[in-house]
């Protein structure tokens, strides 16, 4: 028998991610890969699988811990297996982390730094930090979106999983205290006994009408259904993004019927392979062949500090029973259409499964979302934060197009591209949107 120590394995760019669900206990018996416990980023969450089939010892995480790759999850038992590197060992004294008892003595005695006090909404100083039973449930993000705006996370009430504290309640509770709504410990702590009525929302902003408050019911009958996980979580991202991102959407037309001849006949040479190459591949090629020729559309703002990207990761809208998640093409500029169609359908499929991973909705640069299968003419897309842009397509559809002579039917594709007024102006998006437009009509310019 031996006592090894399972550890959180590769989980792509994330950090310090909070666990959110405990899936075992000490004394359980658990197989290889069997799921241990489940964290949730911004994005998405994830459950973490045991390296090793054995009996739990003892667990080293609880409920509200962090974690992050190589992080200690529990100790192991272990059937017939030699001592692992990372078992604990008895000689020399040292326990399982490696430290002698003198030396986590010394460790445990290390002053820890309180963290500064929080100055809460609607005070002007700080005040003692209370001493709360049980931590806020909410991840490192949102505390450290709650610390920069003076929120006290105790006073706020969680929508998310299990209680979780998701940004739209962060940011729910702000607009409650400045349109009177909601009154802090603080300013209830200093308020006058005889202390008006809160003010109505057009006090803090004139023209603004409170939400309606309706009682659905007494219309007739009605049912009432949580929004999933993915659309509270996609909502709050989508809301700060239209409310913080100056939107401007180009619209234009692209001429495919040329490229969907061509797509038709690659389908045809390509029928046993299993691949199908949609419009969407080639339109993430052409996006790339765009980027490079107009880099601020490749870019990020960081502060005051435009960060332009010399690779090329595309993201694609992708529909799924949940709600809208982005997958991403990473490297789209060393891929070829039919690598990009298989990639595409693969990561689609893990979307609709839920089974997609927080690395594969990350890093990218660019998105494009997709209509055409449902339907429409143009619409304003949300830009992707960090992006500065973005491309919707909808329906394509046969229309007369006069050549010199006489009018010919052409099929054409509705483009709708969403920029960042704060990084783009309107002739570097005009200009961007007929080049793209000008690589559908004529993929050989991808080359060019």
């Amino acid at each position: 028998m031996a006592l090894i120590e399972v550890k959180v394995p590769d989980i792509g760019d994330f950090k310090d991610v909070a666990i959110i669900e405990l899936l075992v206990k000490v004394g359980d018996t658990i197989k290889a890969e069997q799921s241990l416990i489940t964290v949730e980023s911004d994005k998405a969450s994830m459950e973490i699988p045991s390296s090793h089939a054995g009996v739990i010892k003892a667990l080293k995480v609880k409920l509200g811990d962090t974690v992050s790759e190589g992080s200690a999850l529990l100790m192991l038992e272990v059937a017939g297996a030699a001592e692992a590197e990372n078992s604990p060992s008895t000689s020399s004294g040292r326990t399982d982390t490696g430290r002698t008892e003198t030396e986590k003595k010394a460790v445990r005695a290390e002053p820890v730094e309180a963290p500064a006090p929080v100055v809460p909404l609607g005070t002007s100083s700080a005040i003692p930090p209370s001493s709360p039973t049980a931590l806020p449930h909410a991840s490192p993000s949102i505390r450290k979106l709650a610390r920069e705006l003076g929120v006290p996370l105790t006073e706020v009430g969680g929508s998310g999983p299990k209680g979780r504290i998701t940004q739209g309640d962060v940011q729910g509770f702000v607009k409650g205290v400045m349109t009177g709504a909601v009154q802090t410990a603080a300013q209830k702590a200093k308020a006058p006994a005889t202390a008006p009525a809160a003010t109505a929302a057009g006090d803090a902003f004139p023209g603004l009408l409170p939400w309606p408050k309706v009682d659905f019911a007494k219309f007739g009958p009605i049912e009432r259904k949580d929004l999933s996980r993915i659309k509270k979580i996609s909502g709050a991202n989508l809301h700060r993004n239209w409310v913080l991102i100056p939107h401007v959407t180009n619209h234009d037309d692209a001429d495919i019927t040329d490229l969907e001849a061509f797509r038709v006949q690659l389908n045809k040479e390509n029928e046993k392979s299993g691949v199908k190459v949609t419009m969407l591949a080639f339109m993430i090629k052409a996006a790339v062949a765009a980027l490079k020729k107009f880099p601020e559309f490749n870019a990020s703002l960081d502060g005051d500090t435009l960060v332009l990207k010399s690779y090329f990761h595309i993201g694609f809208a992708a529909d799924t029973p949940n709600g809208l998640m982005v997958p991403v093409i990473k490297d789209a500029d060393k891929k070829g259409i039919l690598q990009i169609s298989a990639e595409m359908s693969e990561l689609a499929k893990k979307a609709r499964d839920g089974k997609l991973g927080p690395a594969e909705m990350t890093g990218g640069c660019f998105s494009i979302s997709s209509l055409g299968g449902i339907g429409g003419r143009y619409f304003t897309p949300i830009i992707n934060a960090p992006e500065v842009a973005i491309m919707g397509v909808c329906k394509s559809a046969i229309e007369p197009k006069w050549d010199g002579k006489a009018f010919q039917p052409r099929l054409m594709l509705p483009l709708s591209l969403s920029w960042d007024h704060r990084v783009i102006d309107g002739a570097a998006a005009a200009r961007f949107n007929v080049y793209f437009a000008s690589l559908l009509a004529d993929f050989r310019r991808i080359v060019l």
